[in-house]
């Protein structure tokens, strides 16, 4: 991989290490290919997916491809493209055989028999999710994490955030490249966040597994990564992003004040869990007529409503009457959760809030996970397939990372070939990162400041209820950060602090963009 100082080259660079990054680096390297993979955290298992709990969209019993399709379709508000949800819905439980089940032998719930268990969400029309207890996303990541750390095609490289893609248009000093109508994605700029350098890293294929954009929010149930890093570098270097209006807010994060919102899974109410007010009367079926198990965005704007009504700052999610399980075997992370913060989930309910949860929009892919910039590929969650829509189906999430993933990688093994001298002339053309910022008055007052700014801003103008005049002044307010930030950026030496600052505003503003250019209320995208 070295080549010379600080200068690195792989065969495929996958930047970030969730389902949809592990499933692509395990089958590349199955193949022998080499793989370098990056995660901004101490190890590779700390981003969106290990916090999964629900579970995975199998088969179920009498159950099809059209029955799929037509649930996801109805989730999404029909705003889906239909060829990339035929193609989950053929290939995805496929792939759920051959790699959780039979590869990795992720311990899925099984009967007395040996069969397994099969749960239902919000918005399924019968039982076809396979499950952990609560803690599925763990358990499948765990069992990626054992194979990737053991693999040797596989190179981890750890607390390394992406800065910037290196594209042939952008940074190439020869004219002979900038000349190309084609325009080429050949690695990315990486902060060493324990050298304090950033390292030059080429590749002959890139492969965006950055997750998701929740923490731009004031209430989410995501990872500190998920800042939209991916979104940002992609859509800086030219390539075309969709549907970033659609940001799916999950409508029971367990209420409590301050930090992350610890995710209480829909998994809960396909037991038989209700939403009720204070008073302990049941709600949702006054909303929708599929009751607790409609659509998330049709819940959430239902709480909201409640308690708009009301004034409280949470509704109630009542398990203790309504679930016949055992609730601690059944879902043991929640119910430990709950018991550190003084609620015993089976005597009282569970006070709950929405949160952001899921991005639906991203980076435009097809079916190979190929971006509109020539060697770049996006999976998970900051692509964006068309599978969702308007709105995301429960438990597909999972199931879209792991399909597009092993998609990818299927396809960037079908086109490699022996680089040829001129992409060698490309890589000597590309200069190393030059940070022109020599002052170091990097202020933690002022960073706070600006995240509080970005999370308040979108939340209360760009949240789950939306209006012309709260998404003028969001833009307003965005952007003229977005210009403090930049002369700030130019003067002061390049850090993990100031790069996550600078992503997550520019998300923000991307965002903030779509929404203003969709009049139409639909879906997640709810305007007043």
């Amino acid at each position: 991989m070295y080549l010379t100082k600080n200068r690195y080259y792989t065969t495929v660079l996958i930047i970030g290490t969730g389902i949809a990054g592990c499933t692509a680096a395990l089958t590349l390297a199955n193949k022998g290919i080499d793989v370098t993979i990056i995660t901004s955290g101490n190890s590779i298992d700390t981003g969106n997916s290990p916090l999964a709990q629900g579970g995975i969209v199998y088969r179920g019993e009498n159950d099809s491809t059209y029955k799929l399709k037509q649930d996801i379709i109805t989730a999404g508000w029909n705003y889906n493209y239909h060829k990339a949800v035929n193609f989950l819905c053929k290939k995805g439980p496929e792939v759920v055989e051959k790699i959780l089940i039979q590869e990795l032998n992720v311990p899925f719930e099984r009967d007395e028999n040996g069969v397994l268990k099969l749960t239902k969400e919000g918005g399924h029309s019968l039982k076809r999710i396979l499950y952990c207890g609560d803690y599925t996303g763990r358990a499948i990541i765990d069992s990626f994490v054992k194979k990737i750390k053991e693999h040797p095609n596989i190179t981890i490289l750890t607390k390394r955030t992406a800065i910037d893609l290196i594209t042939s248009h952008h940074h190439s000093k020869k004219m002979e490249f900038k000349y190309q109508l084609n325009n080429q994605c050949v690695g990315a700029y990486i902060y060493n966040e324990q050298l304090d350098i950033v390292e030059t890293v080429f590749a002959d294929y890139t492969i965006l597994a950055t997750g998701g954009i929740g923490q731009i929010y004031l209430h989410t149930t995501n990872s500190p990564s998920a800042i939209g890093s991916g979104l940002v570098m992609a859509h800086r270097s030219g390539a075309k992003v969709m549907n970033c209006e659609f940001i799916q807010f999950h409508p029971t994060s367990l209420y409590q004040r301050g930090g992350q919102k610890f995710l209480i899974s829909e998994a809960l109410r396909g037991e038989g869990a209700k939403f009720v007010r204070i008073d302990g009367t049941p709600f949702m079926e006054e909303y929708d007529p599929r009751g607790d198990l409609a659509p998330r965005d049709i819940v959430t704007r239902a709480i909201v409503e409640e308690m708009l009504k009301t004034g409280d700052e949470f509704v109630y999610l009542d398990a203790a009457d309504y679930v016949k399980k055992d609730i601690p075997k059944r879902f043991p992370t929640i119910y430990k959760k709950c018991l550190e913060l003084g609620v015993d989930m089976t005597k009282e309910p569970i006070p709950v809030v929405p949160a952001a949860h899921f991005f639906c929009g991203g980076v435009l892919v097809d079916l190979y996970g190929r971006t509109t910039l020539n060697r770049l590929y996006a999976i998970g969650e900051c692509s964006c397939t068309g599978v969702h829509g308007a709105n995301r189906l429960a438990s597909t999430s999972l199931l879209e990372g792991l399909t597009w993933g092993h998609s990818a990688a299927n396809y960037i093994h079908s086109k490699l070939n022996k680089r040829t001298r001129l992409y060698r002339r490309l890589i000597d053309s590309i200069p190393d990162w030059c940070n022109p910022g020599t002052q170091r008055n990097e202020d933690p007052a002022l960073i706070a400041q600006d995240w509080s700014t970005i999370k308040h801003t979108m939340w209360n103008y760009v949240g789950i209820i939306r209006t012309t005049a709260r998404l003028k002044r969001a833009k307003e307010d965005l952007t003229n950060l977005n210009k403090r930030l930049y002369e700030f950026y130019k003067n002061t030496p390049i850090s993990k602090n100031l790069i996550d600052l600078f992503h997550a505003c520019q998300c923000a503003i991307i965002i903030t963009d779509a929404a203003n250019r969709n009049p139409k209320s639909i879906g997640c995208h709810y305007r007043v």
